[in-house]
């Protein structure tokens, strides 16, 4: 039986957008081991038929021996396990697992998920960060980009490998069964809907700042949040915005069906450096209109105008005109750039293209370790 590993920062990763790739391989008579911290989804990723190993990344850590310790780790894992290939996930994963495959020989395909923001932001983090990064994905099989952005920025920073085969992705792609389209919900009451961690960086504070301004106007609409929050400042600011009745927070949700239902509208006013956003491939298949940051990661998923609005980055006025633009429109209006995102995402976004891209560079792959073993 063959064997694959993936290196990923967490499980709940893990099952929530590689569960496809896993279904794929386990189909195709691979032993799937699937090595990172151990958080949600376990049982579920075991009764697919994958192998758990617990490993702490340490992902938004910057101790080097914690790192080498991180790097020791795998080379010991992958000693142990002898996998036919590799993937990788993550920033650590790809740099430090990266490495070790190929000391061991082992191929290997790193997905760049997102620069995250010690590569994207100039400084010293920055050359330290590229610099590893040119060396983790030096030995490469394949890199699997999820914009085009982010492979101009390897190129840009000359830490692409020389010949190195690259694929863009579409993201991690949406499992369209998982995240049909909705009925276009009716009424005189517009919901808005903001899903993500509560950081700065992914544009909350331009979001409650457009909820008050916009509410004020239009005392119909409703502004509502879901994401984890450790952050007490803003845990303090989201009760404030909640009692001046502008916004409401529901904190982390599991299952988002019911708020994406009930949405008119999917705000995501982000800066933060992902790779492609999920909120939106979701928001979009499920028949939702989309505003957005005009940055990587984001305007893939949105053609301004016809599935949603895309708006500058870091700017609260544009994003409170998208927003009154939105309001102006009519429901049957709503309703079609509602559809037009969905038809996008069949088209171009649909999860079965990535994992088709996956098994093809895993065949290839194997083929390629063939031929030098033989040679």
């Amino acid at each position: 039986m063959k064997k694959a590993v993936m290196l990923i920062n967490d499980t709940t990763y893990a099952f929530n957008l590689r569960s496809a790739i896993i279904e794929k391989l386990i189909s195709e008579n691979f032993e799937v081991v699937v090595v990172g911290q151990l958080l949600k989804h376990q049982d579920k990723l075991k009764a697919m038929g994958a192998r758990l190993i617990g490993v702490e990344t340490g992902r938004h850590g910057t101790n080097p021996f914690s790192d080498l310790q991180l790097m020791n780790t795998y080379k010991k894992i992958l000693k142990t396990e002898r996998p036919d290939v590799v993937l990788s996930y993550n920033i650590k994963p790809n740099v430090y697992g990266g490495m070790v495959c190929q000391q061991l020989k082992i191929p290997y395909l790193p997905n760049v998920t997102g620069l995250g923001t010690p590569v994207e932001n100039p400084g010293p983090l920055q050359k330290l960060t590229t610099r590893l990064y040119k060396v983790g994905v030096a030995g490469a099989n394949c890199i699997f980009f999820q914009n085009s952005e982010n492979q101009a920025f390897f190129e840009n920073h000359r830490m692409m490998p020389k010949r190195a085969k690259v694929r863009l992705l579409p993201g991690s792609g949406v499992d369209l069964d998982a995240h049909p389209a909705f009925e276009y919900p009716e009424g005189d009451t517009i919901h808005f809907q903001y899903t993500s961690r509560i950081l700065k960086e992914k544009g909350i504070d331009l979001y409650l700042a457009a909820a008050k301004a916009v509410h004020e106007k239009y005392p119909n609409t409703v502004f509502h949040i879901c994401g984890g929050c450790d952050d007490e400042r803003y845990i303090q600011i989201l009760k404030e915005a909640q009692a001046a009745g502008y916004i409401v927070y529901h904190g982390q949700q599991k299952d988002m069906t019911s708020f994406l239902k009930q949405a008119a509208c999917i705000v995501h006013p982000s800066y933060y450096p992902e790779g492609m956003s999920n909120v939106l491939l979701e928001g979009a298949a499920s028949a939702r209109p989309i505003i957005a940051t005009d940055r990587a990661g984001c305007r893939e998923t949105v053609e301004d105008g016809v599935t949603g609005f895309l708006i500058p980055i870091k700017d609260e006025q544009a994003l409170i005109e998208a927003l009154e633009k939105f309001m102006q429109m009519t429901p049957q209006q709503r309703k079609a750039m509602g559809l037009a995102g969905c038809a996008k995402m069949e088209r171009e976004f649909d999860r079965k293209l990535v994992v088709q891209a996956y098994w093809e560079e895993i065949q290839a792959a194997m083929e390629t370790e063939k031929w030098i073993t033989k040679k």
